[in-house]
């Protein structure tokens, strides 16, 4: 049996894509091995179906400074007075002279001259400088994949693009020949950075830069995320495209009742949101539609429904007299979520404006279809063309609270009309399931993975 090994810059529990592509290439015949690294306070191991997961501990952040953005200043000596503007502005931090925001903005003119001192010096390489809590993936995941001795290396998202690069040129130095596929989740010049600092996005792109070339096959989410990944690296082939779709058979005997947890009878309107929450995903402007739409209920399913930006929002709803009809409830697993939230009348995706948002049909968009939800969703480009051409909800403009609820009520004054365009020979919900990704997943696989044959000269 082939060995997978799986990579992924998380704890794992909270991402479908990677568990959906674990237990389904385990369920295909590999030998998988899903690897997670995050700040847990020991390793942690479970199955899903018959591939192993691990997670492995991050090291907590060293005292001596070499933080997960840290640049030690070595070599910027030569920058004048950049050091000099450094030393003062951690010495008026220290000593309380500097409120946050203003800190914030003192700095960004240090570290664009990180910035550009590094990629001026290591070009690609600056991320060692501009971003060297990278390293800690390698060193924790790194020895645990050598031991591994995979036949294929699955790295998932950016982070361990580099990790899943380095452990296939030890095992070709060793003489084993090691296949990596790339999934790239996002488009990382799109992306929001997941730190408040000029060095985060540059850094990142110049690692992925230094070690796309190493990827036998790219995957991602979308045709056109695939065209931009062609564009930008110059990609030698079209990257497969494994949609994040949910699974359509599931061996749950049962699941949870999202509008009994709510605790609302049948004749309520009740929409939903379920997934991550920022202020990018526009949940406050669904809360700011809601006084527009009298009567009508709000689901939040979240990760954690304590967590402080989820507070802010309910808080909001407060404020403007419609805290009752909004109910914050947890996550199910992921093989439940669709017979989960189907007794709602409406899902929701109100993202705002932002590169990444205009180029997939996201995960929520599937596991609503599914649940033969009409949608509302904001005019995102590749979504809102998708609701227009099947007819399976309704668009309106992004951060509009007005427009928002006069989607809603076209919708729920007639909910057949849009719960029609799943319907038919036209549906387009056999192509939406896990179940087809799989299949173009485990071909890329077997493809990678079969011997050219030899013809005599």
């Amino acid at each position: 049996m082939r060995r997978v090994v799986m990579l992924v810059d998380n704890a794992v529990e909270g991402d479908s894509r990677v568990q959906k592509a674990a237990r389904s290439a385990a369920d295909a015949g590999w030998h998988v091995t899903l690897i997670g690294c995050a700040h847990v306070d020991a390793e942690r191991r479970w199955r899903l179906g018959d591939a192993e997961v691990r997670v492995l501990p991050l090291a907590a952040v060293a005292a001596s400074g070499r933080d997960a953005g840290s640049c030690d200043g070595s070599g910027l000596r030569g920058v004048s007075g950049l050091r000099g503007v450094s030393g003062l502005r951690a010495r008026l931090v220290a000593r309380g002279g500097l409120p946050l925001r203003a800190a914030r903005l003192a700095r960004r003119p240090v570290e664009h001259a990180e910035v550009r001192f590094w990629r001026a010096r290591l070009r690609d390489g600056a991320w060692r400088r501009l971003e060297p809590g990278l390293w800690d993936y390698e060193r924790v995941a790194g020895p645990v994949v050598d031991d591994l001795r995979p036949d294929l290396i699955h790295a998932h998202d950016f982070r361990m693009l580099g990790v899943a690069a380095r452990a296939v040129d030890r095992a070709r130095a060793a003489g084993r020949d090691v296949k990596l596929v790339w999934d790239a989740h996002e488009w990382l010049p799109g992306a929001r950075p997941r730190r408040d600092n000029a060095r985060w996005l540059p850094a990142h792109l110049g690692y992925v830069r230094e070690y796309v070339g190493h990827a036998d096959a790219v995957v991602t989410v979308s045709d056109t995320l695939a065209d931009l990944l062609v564009r930008d690296h110059a990609l030698p082939e079209r990257p497969t495209v494994i949609l994040n779709a949910p699974i359509a058979a599931t061996t749950e005997t049962s699941a949870p009742d999202l509008r009994k947890r709510c605790g609302l009878p049948p004749d309520t309107p009740l929409l939903v949101y379920s997934g991550a929450m920022a202020v990018q995903r526009g949940v406050d402007t669904v809360v700011e539609a809601l006084p527009l739409l009298p009567g009508v209920h709000l689901a939040l399913v979240v990760a954690d429904p304590a967590a402080a930006y989820v507070r802010q929002v309910v808080a909001r709803a407060a404020r403007h007299g419609v805290g009752d009809r909004v109910h914050v409830l947890p996550y199910v697993p992921h093989r439940q979520l669709v017979a989960f939230l189907a007794t709602a009348d409406i899902g929701l995706i109100p993202l705002h404006h932002w590169p990444n948002h205009e180029i997939a049909l996201i995960t929520k968009f599937f596991e609503y279809a599914h649940a033969r939800l009409p949608i509302v969703v904001s005019d995102v480009r590749t979504m809102a063309e998708t609701v227009r051409a099947t007819g399976q909800g309704e668009v309106f403009r992004a951060r509009d609270a007005a427009d928002l609820a006069r989607a809603v009520r076209a919708v729920l004054a007639d909910p057949a009309r849009y719960r029609a365009g799943y319907e038919g020979p036209d549906s387009p919900l056999p192509g939406w399931t896990w179940e087809a990704q799989a299949e173009r997943l485990d071909a890329l696989y077997r493809r990678l993975l079969t011997p050219a044959p030899n013809f005599p000269t």
